[in-house]
């Protein structure tokens, strides 16, 4: 009950805090844009300028729209649209959220020349050169020789990403769905992975991992350090993977930490329209870590 009420309250005060941080540069910066009904998310639109979105850096949509690889991700159904936000003919997208964590994602990795800088792709742990995919089918192996449809957020070379940003977590599964995977008593010890009844509570972590053995890949999870129960959700799955070398390929990340490497269009965007800041700017404006 403690854990679910934590959850809730570090996944609602971020929710919260970008809502607002939204509302208010929308307005500065004249974007158009709608409130879902009861939670107040900001929900963007494409701009009169074909070219330009307003849940996304200017840079980093044009490069979005030049492959057609990454431009059908803006396709994403928004699933909740139908109740959530008004209906005025308006067709609404779930990359058109300001609260969505695969808009955050493609923000920072489509921008242009952002993989050519070293330290980014050193500190992401990928391949030099390597292309992002977005929405990867990893289709990890079942038990009865097919594969699932198992979606990473992002396929960066032999790095398979999971981004987190206000989910209230890494979703749940039915232990007799999870134990149908072909490789799921290689990998885990399920009496270490954490459930609730009959359900395993990180399944996403579970299909990534899964992934990643099957393919030979890492896996890292990106989430926002105001998060600290993602998190802590992430070291209590990671006891279940018995395979010594396969949890030294798997990783967490924060956005801020990331938001250290990137160049300055990118990290004043990020502070500005999520409130990313990395503790180097935090230092320098004599801001304690912690706030």
């Amino acid at each position: 009950m403690g854990d679910s009420v934590k959850t809730f309250s570090c996944a609602e005060a971020l929710r919260r805090e970008l809502s607002l941080r939204n509302r208010e540069y929308a307005s500065r910066t004249g974007l158009f844009f709608r409130e879902t009904i009861g939670s107040r998310v900001v929900c963007y639109r494409a701009s009169d300028d074909p070219a330009e979105h307003g849940n996304f850096l200017p840079q980093s949509y044009q490069a979005i729209l030049k492959r057609p690889q990454w431009s059908q991700r803006l396709e994403k159904p928004h699933t909740s649209a139908y109740r959530a936000l008004p209906r005025d003919g308006l067709d609404w997208r779930e990359l058109d959220a300001s609260t969505s964590s695969d808009a955050l994602l493609m923000n920072i990795f489509c921008f242009p020349g952002v993989l050519k800088q070293p330290r980014v792709v050193n500190f992401v742990g990928a391949d030099p050169g390597a292309k992002p995919q977005f929405g990867f089918k990893a289709r990890v192996p079942l038990s009865n020789g097919r594969g699932d449809r198992t979606e990473v957020d992002m396929r960066l070379g032999d790095l398979l990403v999971e981004a987190k940003l206000t989910e209230s977590d890494f979703q749940r599964k039915s232990a007799a769905v999870v134990e149908t995977y072909r490789d799921f008593k290689a990998v885990f010890d399920a009496r270490d992975l954490p459930r609730e009844k009959d359900s395993y509570i990180s399944y996403q972590l579970i299909r990534n991992v899964l992934a990643a053995y099957a393919m030979d890949c890492l896996c890292c999870v990106m989430l926002d350090e105001r998060r600290p129960d993602l998190r802590e959700a992430w070291y209590a799955f990671m006891r279940g993977i018995r395979i010594h070398d396969l949890r030294l390929r798997c990783k967490v990340l924060t956005w801020q930490e990331l938001a250290e490497v990137l160049p300055r269009k990118l990290w004043t965007f990020l502070a500005e329209k999520y409130g990313i800041v990395s503790r180097e700017t935090r230092q320098a404006a004599s801001l304690p870590c912690d706030s």
